[in-house]
């Protein structure tokens, strides 16, 4: 049975901790009754969508939902002074957690049409419109209003993007002394797409293998004009929080007898967490967080280095 399959699958990572406070343990619909929509969006389906809200909550796309996302964003110490560019938004939860809890004017940027238009399709029904407004960007042109922000966060935000461009984008947007928080994978050696569980997470994940080193992704920040205070590999409590949103979700599922057509889409979700959990363990990939903060005086634009 595909349930017995998934169930298998993270039953292997049973030796990691629970993570419990930081898992949503809300009884969220795993999957529509309904199958895609002719017009559903190829990456991003509806399925999909709820797939991944009944692992992570309600507006998330990564492990840990809101408590991780809160966790990242206090030491900024942000108010309801404070306006922030969140890239990586997704559905939406992002900035409307930080709205909520911290007071903040967030303005999120997302790639992905169909997340951007949910997200604020639910923001306009929680009353929350204006400030916690999300706007699509092009990972290949981006581009933010010119020094209006106070701080930024970004989240997993080089799906497709150049790094150089995109961290340059995000440092034009700050004012001066601005902090930036930045979560990205990183692969300390370039990956081989003829790898086989390289070629897997890339298929799954819609995604090139050109992943940048951490190595290179500091030094972009340092000629961007950001003091890099801090750089830390997260990947063991990534996948920590990962493994106890399945438990949760298969939990879920056992209560609510999915259709096979259902369970097909958690497989699916599940092979491709499993295919990135698999590079983790290999050493091939990392998660890693900086915590930077723009100088006053920093340069206005990127200049390339002779190993960017």
């Amino acid at each position: 049975m595909l349930l017995d399959s998934v169930r298998s699958l993270f039953g292997r990572h049973a030796h990691a901790p629970q993570m419990a406070a930081q898992t949503t343990e809300a009884a969220l619909s795993l999957v529509p009754d309904a199958g895609l929509a002719t017009d559903d969006d190829p990456v991003w389906p509806s399925a999909r969508i709820s797939v991944a809200e009944a692992l992570w909550g309600e507006g998330f796309l990564f492990p840990g939902g809101a408590a991780e996302l809160l966790h990242l964003a206090n030491p900024m110490g942000l108010s309801a002074a404070s306006s922030l560019l969140l890239l990586g938004a997704g559905p939406g939860g992002a900035t409307r957690c930080i709205a909520s809890e911290l007071g903040v004017w967030v303005t999120g940027y997302e790639a992905n049409a169909r997340l951007v238009a949910l997200s604020n399709e639910r923001s306009l029904r929680a009353g929350l419109g204006r400030r916690a407004l999300v706007e699509q960007w092009s990972p290949h042109a981006p581009k933010f209003p010119l020094h209006y922000f106070h701080h930024a966060m970004a989240i997993e935000p080089l799906h497709g993007a150049k790094p150089e461009e995109a961290l340059a984008a995000v440092s034009l947007a700050l004012k001066p002394g601005g902090q930036f928080v930045l979560v990205e994978l990183v692969a300390d050696l370039a990956l081989d797409p003829n790898d086989q569980m390289v070629a897997a997470w890339v298929r799954l994940d819609h995604r090139a293998p050109d992943i940048p080193s951490e190595l290179r992704m500091t030094r972009i920040l340092g000629r961007l004009g950001f003091d890099v205070r801090i750089v830390e590999d997260i990947s063991r409590r990534h996948m920590q929080q990962a493994v106890a949103g399945w438990r949760t979700a298969v939990r879920s599922m056992e209560a609510t007898r999915p259709t096979l057509q259902q369970v097909a889409m958690v497989v699916r979700e599940a092979e491709l967490w499993l295919a990135r959990f698999r590079l983790m363990r290999a050493g091939k990939l990392r998660l890693v967080r900086w915590h930077a903060i723009g100088r006053a005086n920093a340069p206005p634009l990127f200049v390339p280095g002779p190993h960017d």
